[in-house]
């Protein structure tokens, strides 16, 4: 057996054992959530054949992201695949490996290398969302000859999950004076309101993977991941079990998500609380953000960026502020108040910088996770809003507009440069607590 072959069999009996995927006790008291059906360890809300989230792919637009990609075949090819897996452990290995070449041939695709499969832009990443649902939908619908608990079928749906979204693929080198930094990125949303939508945190986490970066320092390698928009994964850890080793074997990290229109910010203060928004399966949520030892958790983190130099920058055609308003209750107070500012001391959160949906609770996980392993003081870490990636002019309709246009490229091409541009900028050891070397090595 070749080595990545023994990686693979490793990492599918680590995921298949359930370790990875179990909810948190903490997930499984949360009150608030709104919504039918069942949720498993992957966190998706089942309707009828499938999860809301996987029942939007059967509308016109993503087929054809999918067909004018190559990115078609996928589901098929992992269906096929599936039936010859023969028993359960096999078909871990196979969702596994399967998960894993998904996730790489995004990255390969978004990074030139490889057949486009299609006209539609490399830098796109809505293939790999469209066919990762594709794939566990089918796998949700299998029904295998030798059986399959409910236990089994989410462990291993959690384990694609993992797989096909970077989650379990960090290859830092071991080479002194490489700096390391890991950036996280999100599928696309609001697809109600438009299927059409693409992420550019997600096609930035695509296009940076693996790469390299040229600091004034030396070289710095960028590591990445996705994250879904779906409140119960997060409640269920995703955040902290993908971060927790990482983050000590860092020099810098960026989670990053879409905001608002024409403008980058660099958010100052993350906030313990989810607004309710509905997430990808049109499940709602309200109330404090659930994390392990809730008796410990603050109402507020903070970034450690150097949001300074990073604004001061020219790192692109977008502006890019320090944004420092939260929304808070005073304390001794019943009713929330925005605070340009920052929050006030002893208040309680109502909404981070970054709002009160998942852009603003990844910043908040991951910053509490860094603050908890006692890295506040050596590992610079935050949250940077990219601007709404906008189709051009003439295609604003969903209900008659194209999947894409020369505009829409154009603007996911300068946001994911300037992503970069910024990345450059807080890699230069001038930032507090950015070394030549990472603190640890594995």
């Amino acid at each position: 057996m070749t080595y990545a072959g023994v990686r693979i069999g490793l990492l599918a009996l680590t995921l298949l054992t359930g370790s990875a995927a179990t909810p948190t006790a903490s997930a499984a008291a949360h009150p608030g959530t709104t919504g039918s059906g069942t949720v498993g360890t992957t966190g998706s809300t089942t309707v009828g054949s499938g999860t809301v989230e996987e029942r939007r792919l059967d509308r016109a637009a993503p087929q054809e992201i999918l067909r004018r990609s190559g990115f078609d075949s996928v589901a098929p090819e992992f269906t096929r695949a599936l039936e010859r897996s023969g028993s359960y452990t096999r078909a871990g290995h196979v969702v596994v490996q399967q998960g894993a070449r998904l996730w790489r041939r995004a990255v390969d695709r978004a990074q030139g290398r490889g057949p486009a499969g299609g006209d539609l832009s490399r830098d796109d990443d809505r293939p790999l969302y469209w066919a990762r649902l594709a794939m566990t939908r089918e796998l949700r619908g299998w029904t295998p000859g030798f059986g399959l608990t409910d236990t089994q079928r989410a462990r291993l749906v959690a384990a694609l999950e993992q797989t096909s979204r970077g989650q379990r693929d960090f290859h830092y080198p071991r080479a002194k004076g490489v700096k390391r930094i890991l950036v996280t990125g999100f599928d696309p949303f609001t697809l109600d309101r438009d299927v059409r939508i693409s992420n550019p945190s997600g096609a930035t986490a695509l296009a940076l993977d693996g790469t390299t970066i040229r600091t004034a320092d030396g070289p710095a390698r960028v590591e990445t991941a996705v994250f879904p928009v779906r409140w119960q994964d997060f409640a269920e850890g995703t955040v902290e079990r993908t971060l927790r080793r990482q983050l000590p074997r860092v020099d810098l990290f960026t989670t990053v998500s879409q905001g608002r229109v024409g403008r980058f910010d660099v958010e100052r203060t993350n906030g313990a609380w989810r607004g309710g928004f509905p997430d990808n399966d049109n499940v709602s949520v309200t109330g404090t953000v659930p994390v392990t030892d809730p008796a410990s958790q603050p109402q507020w983190t903070s970034t450690t960026l150097p949001y300074e130099r990073i604004v001061a920058a020219d790192t692109g055609r977008f502006p890019v502020y320090d944004h420092t308003s939260v929304t808070e209750i005073p304390a001794g107070g019943t009713d929330p108040v925005v605070r340009p500012d920052g929050p006030t001391p002893g208040s309680t959160a109502r909404a981070g910088g970054g709002g009160d949906y998942l852009s603003n609770e990844i910043a908040y996980r991951a910053t509490l996770l860094r603050d908890r392993l006692g890295l506040h003081d050596s590992l610079p870490g935050g949250h940077v809003h990219t601007p709404v990636l906008e189709f051009g002019a003439g295609n604003t309709d969903p209900a008659t507009g194209t999947v894409t246009d020369p505009e829409f490229v154009r603007n996911r091409l300068d946001i994911i440069a300037q992503v970069r541009s910024i990345l450059t900028v807080a890699a230069d050891t001038g930032a507090p607590g950015v070394s030549g070397t990472a603190r640890t090595r594995d």
